[in-house]
């Protein structure tokens, strides 16, 4: 049994916490809040159940002072990512080991460059003073475009390619800040957002090309960056704002890796707030409808494409719905990644680890029932 401790109970930490409480390997013992609605409540009552004895505080003290084996960090850093890692780094050195989804770069530790090692130094530091280890996941970066081509990659002759394609409509996403400030959806087309800043997207999701290529012994040289955007041709309304004509509605982010000459590795992000725009753009397949929210195009469907291109040639769908939503299921399976590779990241050497570095982590001990609805942050 693991003591956890869950940093951030949001849109990715609650389910998260769900997934400690329902956990047979795993015992919740300590939650950090930001927020004063969520300070001095029980955790269950934060994910919809019933209260579990562990009440939420703003106050991280108590759980870097505790018994806690392992915290799950999932506080929101896409515009704090230099105090996300002050406080990882703290939980490392109080010796707890740590799982988490916040700073997406850190998913491939050894990637090169001076930027990123201004992230994994102190990080690195603090894991083998505290003697624990440090473990970043999800499903984008993480699971979908790790993980999973690298598995498929096991069944190659020869690779000449490897493609993963995130496509989804954001029209559902519970986090307002990110789809309408970060990414810039709803904004007017000389508003500059961060994510479509030149840079941002390799620093984010530039690791990702560098641990495929380490995953099948190689190495880039170079990377290049192409940002995107088209706006809406008329005004319509999503679940969570409005999008007026003349605003940014799709948003297509994809990074190239060369090994050589040659375009190797790519990862592409096509995001749109309704289904009809840019489509000429990569369009998912899907099997699974989405719940119908009354909002026609902006459905919030999505799933991710690997392809690799050689002897075979491979094209694989990764489809996740919770309850015929496909936002939400692509969530759930990032937070229960994290969860579920907590007994590997306890059993591992101290230091910052990468999904190379772990055994297969599977959903051991969930075939079981659970009562208490889904723990979706739009509900509590």
């Amino acid at each position: 049994m693991f003591k956890v401790g869950v940093w951030g109970p949001g849109s990715m930490g609650v389910i998260a916490l769900r997934g400690v409480i329902d956990h047979p390997q795993l015992e919740l013992v300590d939650v950090v809040v930001h927020s004063d609605a969520k300070a001095g409540r029980d955790a269950g009552e934060l994910c919809g159940i019933a209260p579990v004895g562990v009440v939420a505080t703003q106050d991280p003290a108590p759980l870097l002072a505790g018994d806690a084996d392992v915290v799950v960090y999932a506080a929101g850093a896409n515009l704090r990512p230099l105090e996300a890692v002050e406080d990882m780094v703290s939980i490392l050195r109080a010796g707890k080991n740590l799982v988490s989804c916040s700073v997406v770069p850190l998913v491939f530790p050894a990637a090169p460059g001076p930027e990123h090692c201004a992230f994994t130094k102190p990080l690195q530091q603090a894991a083998l003073d505290g003697g624990v280890s440090f473990f970043t996941t999800g499903i984008d970066s993480g699971f979908a475009n790790d993980v999973l081509p690298l598995v498929l990659s096991g069944v190659s002759r020869v690779i000449e390619s490897v493609r993963v394609t995130e496509m989804f409509n954001y029209a559902t996403y519970p986090d307002r800040a990110a789809v309408y400030e970060i990414l810039g959806f709803g904004k007017p087309p000389e508003f500059t957002a961060f994510a479509a800043r030149p840079g941002v997207f390799t620093f984010g999701w530039g690791p990702v090309l560098h641990q495929l290529a380490a995953g099948l012994g190689t190495k880039i040289d170079h990377i290049d960056e192409c940002v995107e955007r088209i706006p809406a041709k008329e005004s319509f309304d999503t679940p969570t704002g409005h999008i007026a004509a003349g605003a940014i509605a799709a948003m297509r982010s994809t990074l190239t890796g060369y090994v050589g000459e040659k375009a190797t590795f790519v990862v592409d992000h096509v995001t749109r707030m309704r289904d009809d725009i840019a489509p000429d753009w990569p369009q998912p397949h899907i099997s699974i409808p989405p719940k119908d929210l009354g909002y026609g195009l902006a459905s919030g469907r999505g799933l991710y494409r690997v392809e690799i291109e050689g002897s075979p040639s491979m094209r694989c769908e990764f489809e996740m719905a919770d309850d015929h939503d496909h936002d939400l299921g692509a969530r759930m399976a990032g937070a229960s990644r994290m969860v579920n590779a907590i007994p590997a990241v306890c059993a591992a050497a101290p230091g910052l680890l990468s999904a190379l570095d772990l055994p297969l982590i599977t959903g051991a001990g969930l075939v079981r029932p659970v009562d208490g609805p889904s723990p979706d942050s739009r509900l509590f």
